[in-house]
C-alpha cells in the first residue's frame, strides 16, 4: 500500500542523509536510542525491533517470548502497523473492506486479537508466581496434580488449539499458588507453537517456578489445522506427555500421576 509522506532528513553516524516516512519517524527512537547510531533506517517500529533482536542474537520464533523488547507503548504502535498489513491481506483476498459492513474494521480487530489475545504470551512477561517456603519439619512431600484449560494457536496454519494440560509435581522447597500453574500454562500457550513444544515449555517454566526437578505435563487437545482444513477430522485428539525426574524414572510415580489424571477426567469434562 503506497502512502504519501514528507521525507525527513536523518543524519546517521556515516554522515549520509537517510529518509524515513514522516508517519513513522519516531520508530527508531521508540525501539531504543542505541539504534540511531548504527546506520539503521527502517520506517516501521516492527522492523526496528526485528533489527535489534537480530543484532542481539535474540531468537524470535512464533513460540518465543520477546517481552524484553516490546513495551506497552510499543504495542499500540505495533497494532497500528499490523492493521496496515492486515488491510493489505484483505485487499489481496479481494474483500471489499470499504463498503462491506462486516469487513470494516476487521484489519484492526485482527491486529488487536493477535497482540492482546491469541499471541499475548509472546509480548507479556512471565506471570508473577507468588512462592511459599516448603522447608519446615512437616513440609509437604507428596504429589500435586493441577488441571489447566488451554487455548493456543498452531504455528503452521494459525488455527486454534484447544485442550487441557495436567501438570504434576513432587513438591520441593517452594510451593506456588494453585492458580499460578494455570497462569503459567496459559502464558506458554498463548503464542504460536506446536503441542510437543508447548508440553516442554510448560514443564520447564513450572520447574523454574517451583524449584522442583520432578515435573510432569500431559496435554490433550484438538487442533483446528486438522478440523477446519486438510483431513477435516472433527474427532481428532492429540496427546503429548513430558516426564522429568521421578516421573520418568520411577514407575510407581508415573502410575500415580496418570491415575490422578483419570480421576480428574471423571470429575471434570475433558
Amino acid at each position: 500500500m503506497t502512502k504519501n509522506f514528507t521525507p525527513d532528513t536523518i543524519i546517521h553516524s556515516d554522515s549520509k542523509n537517510k529518509f524515513i516516512p514522516h508517519a513513522h519517524q519516531s520508530a527508531i527512537e521508540k525501539a531504543g536510542a542505541d539504534m540511531s547510531d548504527k546506520g539503521y533506517e527502517e520506517a516501521y517500529l516492527a522492523d526496528a525491533l526485528r533489527f535489534k533482536m537480530k543484532r542481539d542474537n535474540k531468537r524470535f520464533w512464533a513460540g518465543d517470548n520477546i517481552s524484553d523488547y516490546v513495551t506497552e507503548e510499543h504495542k499500540e504502535t505495533l497494532i497500528d502497523e499490523a492493521t496496515e498489513a492486515f488491510e493489505l491481506v484483505l485487499d489481496r483476498l479481494l474483500i471489499d473492506r470499504e463498503t462491506d459492513p462486516n469487513s470494516k474494521g476487521t484489519a484492526r480487530r485482527l491486529a488487536k486479537m493477535y497482540f492482546n489475545e491469541i499471541m499475548e504470551g509472546r509480548y507479556e512477561p512471565e506471570p508473577d508466581a507468588t512462592a511459599f517456603p516448603n522447608d519446615s519439619a512437616d513440609r509437604y512431600e507428596g504429589m500435586l496434580v493441577v488441571r489447566s484449560e488451554l487455548r493456543s494457536m498452531c504455528s503452521h496454519h494459525h488455527q486454534p488449539v484447544a485442550g487441557v494440560a495436567y501438570i504434576g509435581i513432587i513438591a520441593a522447597n517452594t510451593l506456588i499458588g494453585l492458580s499460578k500453574y494455570t497462569r503459567i500454562a496459559q502464558w506458554c500457550a498463548r503464542r504460536g507453537t506446536l503441542q510437543e513444544e508447548l508440553c516442554n515449555d510448560i514443564a520447564r517454566e513450572i520447574s523454574k517456578a517451583t524449584d522442583s526437578e520432578n515435573v510432569a505435563v500431559y496435554i490433550q487437545a484438538t487442533h483446528g489445522c486438522c478440523e477446519n482444513r486438510g483431513i477435516m477430522a472433527h474427532s481428532s485428539l492429540t496427546q503429548t506427555t513430558v516426564l522429568k525426574g521421578a516421573f520418568k524414572t520411577d514407575p510407581s510415580v508415573k502410575k500415580e500421576f496418570f491415575d490422578n489424571i483419570k480421576l480428574q477426567q471423571e470429575f471434570a469434562p475433558r
